[in-house]
């Protein structure tokens, strides 16, 4: 007889996972999309190996950094060698003077948001065989003065330029609510924005309200805590 008392077993990272897949497709079916259609970005940012290891281990592929420098200590020499195979994204601000190192790694950069920044890549592009990395841009739906991102009035100017002055070609917008503020708002603003400029995926929802996000048309849920629990 289990003890009332007692406190449950923390889940495992593969019952984690499996639970935050089932999640996604609830909600994909109650928005009448196909599960398949949303990538799930396991956030690995400051979490220990053993629980990425855990997390490599259950078949997981796609994984979100928040610094360049950190995720190069990880994948390019920790975990070097299960790199092969692994599509890992920049979801964390980018100097524009780590841009060669952000090409050389990520496959995919979500937090474009500013003209030098938008120079470092075409400048460092030049100098790699890599090819360039997908991008998404950054948008500050809040219009938070301490946070990156476009601004949503100067989004249409700026990706007019980023395409025609620079031959960057998004394919998406990238965006953290306000904290406090309903997610929703800023899902459905972000949804009508891409719509508005000719973007179709969208990389939004974290742990609290990929749900949500999925309903609303993301592409892309960036989950961290809801998949790895509480850091070690």
């Amino acid at each position: 007889m289990t003890d009332p008392n007692q406190t449950p077993p923390e889940k495992t990272i593969s019952e984690r996972r499996s639970h935050t897949l089932d999640a996604i497709a609830s909600a994909a079916k109650r928005a009448s999309r196909h599960a398949a259609d949303i990538t799930l970005i396991a956030v690995s940012k400051q979490q220990a190996d053993h629980q990425v290891a855990d997390m490599l281990a259950c078949g997981q592929t796609i994984f979100g950094e928040n610094r360049v420098q950190e995720a190069q200590s990880r994948w390019g020499d920790r975990f070097a060698g299960q790199r092969a195979g692994l599509t890992l994204h920049l979801i964390g601000p980018l100097q524009s003077n780590k841009a060669a190192d952000a090409i050389a790694l990520f496959d995919v950069i979500e937090t474009v948001d500013r003209v030098s920044l938008l120079k470092a890549l075409v400048k460092a592009a030049q100098k790699t065989a890599r090819p360039l990395p997908a991008l998404y841009v950054q948008v500050n739906t809040g219009e938070e003065p301490q946070k990156s991102g476009v601004l949503p009035a100067e989004l249409p100017q700026f990706l007019t330029m980023m395409r025609e002055d620079y031959g960057l070609f998004p394919e998406g917008l990238m965006c953290i609510p306000p904290a406090g503020e309903a997610a929703s708002a800023h899902f459905w603003f972000l949804r009508n924005l891409a719509k508005d400029n000719g973007l179709e995926k969208l990389s939004m929802g974290m742990s609290g309200d990929f749900e949500t996000a999925v309903e609303l048309g993301a592409s892309s849920v960036r989950v961290g805590s809801a998949l790895f629990g509480a850091r070690d």
